[in-house]
């Protein structure tokens, strides 16, 4: 399951990057910039808890391959 919310982190978030870039919210002054940048926070961070998810899960993944011989 770790490993499935990794992958679906790494599918939907930078999507969603694009759509943000897209956006011209992101792009208008004066708050466009903030509207832009905190989202790339955002995004960024999802992509870390992702990535974090996940080599949590490859690696219980290993440890139950190794226990099993």
């Amino acid at each position: 399951m770790l490993i499935v919310v990794a992958v679906w982190s790494w599918l939907i978030w930078p999507r969603f990057l694009l759509a943000i870039w897209d956006d011209e919210r992101s792009w208008t002054v004066p708050h466009g910039s903030a509207f832009f940048w905190i989202h790339v926070l955002l995004i960024t961070v999802s992509l870390l808890f992702g990535t974090a998810v996940g080599v949590l899960g490859l690696r219980g993944l290993r440890a139950a391959r190794v226990r099993d011989l």
